[in-house]
C-alpha cells in the first residue's frame, strides 16, 4: 500500500470514528426542560434538586389549570406529590394526591384515613378539596372507617370525634397554611432569622424577616398570647399544629 493511500485510509478512519463518537455521546438535556426536572425527581443529587423540581412542576400545574389542560395538570400534581413524599412532607403529598384525584375523577367521593388530627388541615381538605369524610387512625379507626363509607355513600359528611369541631364557627380562626408552617418551625426552636433564611432557600413567599415578625405579632394578638412560647402552646392545644 502506497504512503498516499495509507494517509487517505487513516483520514477516512478518523472521520468515521469522530462521527460515531459524536452520535453516541449522551446529550445533556436542556436546562428547564421537562426531562431535566424529571431526572431531578427520579435521581436527585441533593434536597435542592427536589425543591427546584417542586417549583417547576407547581408552576406548570398552575398554568395547566388556567388553560383547562386537565391531563397535564394531573401529571404535574402526581410529580408534586412524589417530590413532597421524598422531602418527608407526607400530609402535603396526600393533599396533592387528593387534588389529582379530584381533577381526574371529579365525581369521586374521597375519605381520608390518617393519623393527622390537626383541625386546620381537616377544615382545608373539606372546604377546599371537597373531602367527604375524615377518619382518624386509632383504636376505633377501622370501625369509624366503615361508618364513614356508609355515611358518605348516603351523601353525608363524616368526621371522627377528634376533628368534629373542624367546621364549628368558633374554631373558624383566621389562620392559613403559611401561618401553620411558620408556627411549626417556631415550635421546633427556629428563630425568626432562621425561619426567614429557610423560607428563602425553599422559595417560600413571603420570606422577609419583617413580614415574619408582623405575621407572628398578628397571631399573638389573635390568640391573646403573651409571647412566642405561649403562642405555640395555644395553637398546639387547639390542634392547629
Amino acid at each position: 500500500m502506497s504512503f498516499q493511500l495509507k494517509i487517505s485510509f487513516l483520514f477516512v478512519s478518523v472521520c468515521f470514528l469522530s462521527s460515531y463518537a459524536k452520535d453516541n455521546v449522551p446529550q445533556q438535556e436542556p436546562v428547564d426542560s421537562a426531562i431535566f426536572y424529571y431526572n431531578k425527581v427520579i435521581k436527585p443529587n441533593s434536597k435542592s434538586d427536589l425543591l427546584q423540581a417542586f417549583v417547576y412542576y407547581k408552576n406548570k400545574k398552575d398554568e395547566n389549570l388556567k388553560q383547562l389542560d386537565t391531563l397535564n395538570a394531573i401529571y404535574n400534581l402526581r410529580q408534586i406529590a412524589l417530590i413532597q413524599n421524598k422531602l418527608g412532607m407526607l400530609y402535603d403529598s396526600e393533599t396533592s394526591a387528593i387534588e389529582a384525584l379530584n381533577q381526574e375523577f371529579p365525581e369521586l367521593k374521597i375519605i381520608v384515613y390518617s393519623i393527622e388530627d390537626r383541625i386546620q388541615r381537616v377544615r382545608r381538605l373539606i372546604n377546599e378539596h371537597g373531602v367527604k369524610g375524615y377518619v382518624c387512625k386509632g383504636r376505633r379507626g377501622l370501625i369509624e372507617l366503615s361508618e364513614a363509607v356508609n355515611a358518605v355513600f348516603d351523601n353525608n359528611l363524616y368526621l371522627s370525634d377528634q376533628v368534629n369541631q373542624a367546621l364549628h364557627k368558633k374554631s373558624n380562626l383566621e389562620i392559613d397554611d403559611f401561618d401553620v408552617l411558620l408556627l411549626k418551625h417556631l415550635s421546633n426552636g427556629l428563630s425568626q432569622d432562621q425561619i426567614s433564611l429557610l423560607f428563602k432557600e425553599q422559595n417560600i413567599s413571603p420570606n422577609s424577616l419583617s413580614t415574619i415578625e408582623k405575621r407572628l405579632n398578628k397571631l399573638r394578638i389573635q390568640f391573646k398570647a403573651n409571647n412566642a412560647i405561649h403562642l405555640v402552646a395555644i395553637v398546639k392545644d387547639l390542634g392547629l399544629i
